[in-house]
């Protein structure tokens, strides 16, 4: 009986001591799960392959390393829309979006964001038939533009600015709102859109031999990642992300999915 308390006795004494060791030697075990909201449908940042049932993209990267960063054991990934995100994040169904999510004034209202670790620009997009070459060309026609997103009031400010429309007189100019930026596309194909509007890292993914960007950019986009108001992730979000554009880890990250 002693030899077996002895025996006890050593195995903790020898666990304390290897937990000591990898503690003051910072390889604490990783535990628990970072769940990140992300798109599955913008290639190169977020996307869904349906065949092999894995995530792809910029963004995708840059939640595994966060979240590793950040001392969780995996970031678990959760489709959310640009209609969705918003309460999902609110109601704390994911963590935190790394989701094509741009900076904005009133965004900052109800999130916390990180630093930008992306800029971007929206672009709009024609066939090339429609002979439309300019933004002053696009008063009176039909603009798709993504249900949920910020484009409209971006655009809309765009056209005003421009002395293009007022918002007493669009002078005949439409908005056509779509769920995904696939049936942006098919709306720009089959023509029941003049012309779509999204951002230029989207739009990109939806461009072919018989479309083509017009010069005219409408607004910068500068994507970061949202935590809720004043939440204990908040602060560590923000530090990692600034860590990881500070010594390159995103700049490499943007390179090998551009």
């Amino acid at each position: 009986m002693k030899r077996v308390k002895t025996a006890v006795s050593f195995v903790l004494a020898m666990t304390v001591l290897l937990s000591a060791a990898a503690s003051a030697c910072g390889k604490e075990s990783k535990s628990g799960t970072l769940k990140v909201g992300v798109r599955d449908d913008v290639m190169n940042l977020g996307y869904l392959n349906p065949t092999t049932g894995q995530y792809y993209g910029m963004e995708i990267d840059l939640a595994r390393l966060l979240a590793e960063d950040l001392g969780y054991a995996e970031a678990e990934f959760v489709t959310v829309k640009p209609d969705t995100r918003k309460d999902m994040l609110l109601n704390g169904d994911v963590d935190c979006l790394i989701a094509a999510y741009s900076i904005s004034e009133t965004r900052l209202e109800n999130f916390d964001f990180s630093p930008a670790y992306y800029s971007d620009y929206t672009r709009i997009m024609v066939e090339k038939t429609s002979m439309i070459g300019s933004i002053e060309e696009l008063v009176g026609k039909k603009i798709g533009v993504l249900d949920g997103a910020n484009t409209a009031p971006e655009l809309a400010q765009k056209m005003t600015g421009m002395g293009l429309i007022t918002a007493e007189d669009p002078k005949g100019t439409s908005l056509l709102k779509k769920g995904t930026y696939a049936e942006l596309s098919q709306a720009l194909e089959e023509g029941t859109a003049d012309a779509v509007c999204m951002d230029g890292c989207i739009a990109i993914a939806y461009m072919n031999d018989d479309r083509v960007f017009l010069e005219d950019t409408i607004y910068q986009e500068d994507y970061g990642v949202a935590t809720q108001k004043d939440s204990k992730l908040s602060k560590p979000v923000a530090e990692s992300i600034q860590k990881m554009l500070d010594d390159g880890t995103i700049a490499k990250l943007i390179d090998k999915w551009d």
